[in-house]
């Protein structure tokens, strides 16, 4: 993963007390995106998502975490963690010009797409993990 976008990730992270992490929790809306690119659209595909992930941890204080992964034996596989302060946070994020431009961007690439919806069973540990992170 590029560097720049690990470096805002942990930035953005850290910037936010964890008392309004642990504040935050109950309302928190935890997400799962499964998606499956299109074999001659991944490069092109990651590199929207990459910028629109960094965008959105950096610009938006209601949007925790964007962490985009792929399966290692298949690039066309991708995971991507989203966590928001509530759902009023992601609401806002569906209008901003950087998820906008994604989206409109990706639509021809995208050959499936899945969104759950989580809930931490442990959601105490969560600042645990992101105060490591910054270690």
């Amino acid at each position: 993963m590029n560097r720049l976008f690990k470096t805002t990730l942990l930035i953005a992270l850290l910037s936010f007390p964890f008392s309004f992490l642990l504040a935050q929790q109950k309302e928190m809306m935890i997400r799962i995106a499964e998606i499956e690119v299109f074999p001659g659209y991944i490069e092109e595909y990651n590199a929207l998502l990459r910028e629109e992930a960094e965008a959105s941890v950096r610009l938006e204080r209601g949007v925790f975490a964007i962490f985009p992964m792929r399966l290692q034996d298949n690039p066309a596989l991708l995971r991507i963690v989203e966590i928001y302060a509530n759902q009023e946070a992601y609401q806002l994020h569906l209008k901003t010009a950087h998820f906008l431009k994604y989206k409109k961007g990706t639509l021809k690439m995208v050959k499936n797409l899945k969104l759950l919806d989580m809930q931490a069973i442990d959601s105490e540990s969560m600042s645990r993990i992101f105060q490591k992170i910054g270690k």
